[in-house]
């Protein structure tokens, strides 16, 4: 294996969701009537495979296998997830008026997660053959080589956004998508054009659906004391909302990252996971990691997470294949992307996007669509190392 930090990183993350996903579930597994240890069972299993997947990955020819992975990935999930409305409740539940999850023998696949690294391969593998450096091109003609990537995407959107309603996964897509443009070789003034539509697209989405109008106002009304006490009381009063609309989950988040202080009040013995927080162990687990680790066990999961954003985006900058250079980029910032949004949204610094945390939340999903992302990028790392080998000869 060519980056053996990099699977001691992953695989020490997945570690700690195990022992997470026990440890949080305490209410959840009260609330559902299963065995205390179900949901950690369940990690466990997703978990363990997981570290044998990115193992088994690495260890194939990137010349042979990485663009397979890639493209089965892109269009298999691209096929299911158009499927998904037409399949029957049995295998497609309705789950809060979105059907996101197809169920398996007991299990249930969220196709959109193998999408996202499916996608970011999609976009490497055709933005290092169609596209380059500006070159000082115009800012028509930048827009003319993006329209067919808008296109996909928009139609991913559509799909992912109004389909499944999970606008946050087309704010994490998006913002990749973005970035990858960038580091593709497009000019600053190109970005900021796209991220301007982006910001106005992202606008619509919220203001077509009740329950995402809701959820601001919900956000707003914790935010709003802080930010507004920086306007004049005129300008103030205009933007505040009634004060009825409870932001709950954020409040009981907030309450739990105080609660935690420097040190945390010791493994398993949180309290805001015993019913004021729904299910801590998926996406308000770093709220309660801040509780029972406090200050400094948020510290040392960031160090890891950054450590590992490290060496993924170190196999980019030792490659001279330009496919390889931008799909490592493209997965590390779809996982700093998601963790940001994640962090943001139980901090109360942004409205709560439903976003999971690479490679700790619960979720069998989530960990095995990243860990063939981390999968892949090893794999490739053995070719960015044999040409750096060349080079240097």
């Amino acid at each position: 294996m060519a980056d053996r930090k990099l699977f001691a990183l992953v695989s020490t993350l997945i570690g700690m969701s195990i022992i997470l996903s026990y440890t949080l579930s305490t209410y959840t597994t009260l609330l559902f009537g299963v065995n205390e240890f179900h949901f950690a069972i369940r990690q466990s299993v997703f978990g363990l495979f997981s570290i044998v997947l990115i193992y088994f990955i690495a260890q194939l020819d990137p010349d042979k296998w990485l663009t397979i992975i890639g493209f089965t990935l892109f269009l298999g999930s691209t096929t299911l997830m158009i499927a998904m409305p037409f399949l029957p409740e049995t295998i497609v539940p309705a789950i809060g008026g979105a059907k996101r999850w197809i169920k398996i023998f007991g299990f249930s696949l969220a196709p959109v997660e193998f999408f996202k690294i499916g996608f970011v391969y999609f976009l490497a593998w055709s933005f290092s053959r169609r596209l380059g450096h500006h070159g000082g091109m115009g800012l028509l003609s930048e827009f003319k080589r993006f329209t067919p990537y808008a296109l996909v995407f928009i139609a991913s959107m559509f799909i992912i956004a109004f389909v499944q309603s999970d606008l946050g996964q087309v704010v994490v897509l998006g913002l990749t998508l973005l970035f990858m443009l960038m580091f593709a070789g497009s000019s600053f003034r190109f970005f900021l054009s796209i991220l301007s539509v982006v910001l106005t697209f992202f606008v619509f989405f919220i203001l077509t659906a009740e329950h995402r109008i809701l959820r601001i106002k919900s956000w707003w009304a914790l935010a709003q004391n802080s930010v507004l006490s920086l306007f004049p009381a005129s300008i103030a009063e205009q933007l505040r909302v009634p004060t009825e609309v409870e932001p709950y989950q954020i409040g009981h988040s907030l309450n739990a990252i105080h609660n935690g202080g420097f040190f945390g009040t010791g493994i398993a013995n949180g309290t805001f996971k015993l019913g004021f927080l729904s299910e801590v162990h998926t996406d308000f687990i770093l709220a309660g990691i801040a509780e029972e680790f406090g200050f400094f066990g948020v510290l040392f999961v960031v160090f890891i997470f950054m450590w590992m954003l490290q060496r993924i985006f170190k196999v980019a900058n030792r490659t001279r294949n330009q496919t390889i250079y931008l799909f490592s980029i493209g997965v590390g910032l779809l996982l700093s992307f998601a963790f940001l949004v994640n962090a943001y949204g139980i901090s109360g610094i942004t409205p709560i996007k439903g976003i999971s945390v690479p490679f700790l939340s619960y979720g069998g999903s989530a960990i095995l669509a990243a860990s063939i992302g981390v999968g892949m990028v090893l794999m490739a790392s053995k070719k960015a190392d044999m040409s750096v080998r060349k080079k240097k000869i």
